[in-house]
């Protein structure tokens, strides 16, 4: 993020995290500073049942004009968390990391020159790219290629790995794709990818390197069949009913109709 024009927003949604959420955090203050750029933190507890919160906004006291910590009431999945942060982000740019920093946020840098150099939209971090060093479960590996395969299929982005924890977006981007999104949960980044290239915004890939630390993956069977049902559902959403083509429409006539009865009500008084 050197010689960085303009600020930089990062997020990372937690859920149920207390045990590895203040290094994390004190990793990203550390690493952004050294950046020496103009940053913020947006912490977003999704309903964790530990202290996840709590030791968050510990940390955040000592940092006020920098990190944000905000709560759901519950858990309600990492795409809401991230709908939710942006009303909080006040960057040109904005990152989304993972609360486990097996994605270091030293990465973002790769991620801003390659947004640079490709002029791009969006930047994702990829563990398909050829020059990614990834320690990672087998089965892990097996399942994020079948995935590319369907998503390829399905919607022929130009991407190979729509799930990585690590993506760099110009906000702007965010504030017109966001409205559209409907997924709440682990198919939520592939809807955003989706929908941000049907708008023509460009997508690039970057290499990245994981460093495993959580060893018991949080990604069993029942992950994996509401991923891949989410991800038929945003392809019958965008292909058959081009709901996503007529989303402006719609809320034009919802607006619409609240006017009226705004009007009604007013000539009723």
């Amino acid at each position: 993020m050197k010689q960085l024009k303009g600020k930089i927003s990062v997020i990372i949604p937690a859920y149920n995290e207390a045990v590895r959420i203040a290094s994390s955090i004190e990793e990203i203050v550390k690493t952004f500073n050294r950046f020496s750029c103009a940053w913020e933190l947006i912490v977003i507890d999704d309903g964790s049942c530990d202290a996840t919160y709590e030791i968050s906004r510990e940390i955040a006291e000592r940092y006020p004009s920098q990190i944000q910590v905000k709560k759901n009431p519950v858990n309600l999945g990492k795409g809401r968390a991230l709908k939710k942060a942006l009303h909080y982000v006040s960057g040109e740019y904005t990152l989304w990391l993972d609360a486990d920093m097996e994605l270091h946020p030293l990465q973002a840098q790769t991620l801003m020159d390659i947004m640079r150099l490709d002029n791009a939209d969006i930047v994702i971090g990829s563990k398909l790219h050829p020059n990614s060093i990834v320690d990672y479960p087998f089965l892990r590996k097996i399942v994020s290629l079948g995935y590319y395969l369907l998503v390829k299929f399905l919607f022929g982005l130009p991407c190979h790995d729509t799930q990585t924890g690590i993506k760099l977006f110009r906000t702007e981007v965010l504030r017109k794709v966001f409205p559209r999104i409907l997924v709440k949960k682990f198919a939520f980044d592939l809807e955003v990818l989706v929908n941000a290239h049907h708008l023509g915004y460009k997508i690039a890939e970057a290499p990245v390197r994981i460093e495993r630390r959580r060893w018991q993956s949080r990604i069993g069977m029942r992950t994996i069949f509401t991923t891949a049902w989410d991800t038929l559902a945003v392809w019958y959403r965008m292909y058959i009913l081009r709901y996503y083509d007529r989303i402006h429409y719609h809320r034009r006539k919802n607006l619409a109709r609240e006017f009226r009865k705004m009007r009604q009500g007013l000539s009723g008084a």
